[in-house]
C-alpha cells in the first residue's frame, strides 16, 4: 500500500498553525495544541514540514514569512517534549471550557476535513491562553485571525456582526448555548462591560 502523503496546506492556514506551535512553546503549553491524537499531531507536523530541528518563523505584519527556520535549543527541546505528551497520551485536568470550545468550532467548520480540525484545536487550545486569542496564535495582527474565521469558520464570522473580540465572542456563543444569561442589558452598546468587548486588540 503506498504511503499517504502529506495534506497541503494553504499558506494562511499553515502558517496560523505554526504560530499556534510556537507561541505555544514559547509559553511553554506541553502539548501546544491539545486534543489531538498522535497520528494527526505527525500528521500535522509532516503537512507542516516541520521536525525537531525546524520551524517556521512567526507571521510579520510587514514581511513575507520564510519557509523555515532554525530555533533555540530550548524550542526544540520543547518540541520533543510536546510529541512524547501527545503520544502518551497525557489527561487534562483543566476546569477549562477547551471541551466545549472544540465543539463549537468543529460543528462550525466550512469544511471536514482534518486541516480544518487542526485549526479548531489549535483555537481552542490558544484561547485558554491570557492574551487576546490572535496573540496567544501567534498571528500578526486580528485581522489575520477573523480572515481565518471568515474562511473555515464562515457561520461563526457572520454571526459576530458587531466585530466583538473573538474569545469573548466565543465565550458568548457557548453561554447561549448552555442557556446562560450573558448580559442584563437589551443591546451589547448598553452593556457595562461593552468596552471589555469591543475595544480595540492592540
Amino acid at each position: 500500500m503506498p504511503e499517504q502523503q502529506p495534506e497541503t496546506l494553504p499558506e494562511s492556514l499553515r502558517h496560523a498553525l505554526i504560530g499556534v506551535i510556537r507561541a505555544g512553546i514559547a509559553a511553554q503549553r506541553t502539548p501546544p495544541i491539545r486534543g489531538l491524537a498522535p497520528a494527526s499531531w505527525h500528521r500535522l507536523l509532516q503537512a507542516l514540514a516541520l521536525d525537531e530541528a525546524s520551524l517556521a518563523c512567526p507571521p510579520s505584519a510587514d514581511a513575507a514569512i520564510p519557509a523555515a527556520s532554525p530555533v533555540a535549543p530550548d524550542e526544540t527541546t520543547r518540541l520533543r517534549a510536546a510529541t512524547r505528551a501527545i503520544e502518551a497520551a497525557e489527561k487534562f485536568n483543566e476546569c477549562d471550557e477547551f471541551d466545549e470550545l472544540l465543539e463549537l468550532l468543529l460543528a462550525q467548520g466550512q469544511s471536514p476535513s482534518e486541516a480544518q480540525a487542526w485549526l479548531a484545536y489549535a483555537m481552542a487550545s490558544s484561547a485558554m491562553g491570557e492574551n487576546h486569542l490572535w496573540q496567544d496564535m501567534g498571528l500578526p495582527s486580528r485581522d489575520a485571525l477573523s480572515a481565518l474565521m471568515a474562511e473555515y469558520f464562515p457561520a461563526l464570522y457572520a454571526a459576530n456582526s458587531g466585530n466583538m473580540k473573538w474569545k469573548k465572542f466565543f465565550y458568548r456563543q457557548l453561554c447561549a448555548r448552555a442557556g446562560i444569561p450573558i448580559c442584563k442589558s437589551p443591546h451589547c452598546a448598553d452593556c457595562h462591560d461593552y468596552s471589555l468587548c469591543f475595544a480595540p486588540e492592540n
